[in-house]
């Protein structure tokens, strides 16, 4: 199984339909913190759902278009990256991330996205990352900068979030810059 070692105690492996029980628990302490952030499937409320999330992303990797990875801090589920979008076709790819309360501030999240766009660019020949997030989301604005990718514009209340439209900003990198710029660090 695919793992990848962010520091010590961390790592980054593929959440697969196995992981369920571990995913709905984790799920049960981050969804009050993530549940404005991510989409409205992402968030479920059973091992079922859980199950039904993973599975999705396993149909999606099964034919290229989409992955998801969780982040392990000493055994524990502590959050995760995906891949929204994945089109080797087109070159293109959609990051994003969420994390509970007791993975967050530690660099481990832009540090997992950026070995996820060192992969796509490298090993899969991928042209452009981009980043999708709601315009008052200042930490996920942050792992953008954080990742050198630039703003490239915002939808108008473009995000529905219980009863109210929120604007959604479009950030990305382009595999050209993504060569000089270094590769982030875990604590960055």
């Amino acid at each position: 199984m695919f793992s990848f070692r962010l520091r010590d105690n961390a790592v980054l492996r593929a959440l697969e339909t196995s992981h369920a029980e571990e995913f709905a628990a984790h799920l049960d302490r981050a969804g009050d913190s993530i549940r404005p952030w991510v989409g409205r499937t992402f968030v479920t409320y059973d091992v079922e759902g859980a199950r039904a999330t993973l599975r999705r992303y396993a149909e999606g990797r099964a034919v290229d278009r989409a992955r998801l990875y969780g982040i392990w801090v000493d055994d524990t589920l502590v959050g995760g990256v995906l891949f929204a979008a994945f089109d080797a076709v087109h070159g293109n790819c959609e990051l994003g991330c969420w994390t509970e309360p007791a993975g967050a501030g530690h660099g481990l999240v832009t540090q997992a996205c950026g070995a996820l766009v060192d992969w796509a660019f490298h090993t899969r020949g991928l042209h452009r990352a981009e980043w999708q997030c709601r315009a008052d989301n200042e930490r996920s604005i942050a792992v953008a900068r954080r990742l050198g990718m630039t703003l490239e514009g915002t939808l108008r209340e473009s995000w529905p979030y219980e009863g109210v439209r929120y604007d959604k900003q479009v950030w990305s990198v382009l595999a050209t810059e993504w060569r000089d710029h270094p590769a982030p660090e875990a604590g960055g």
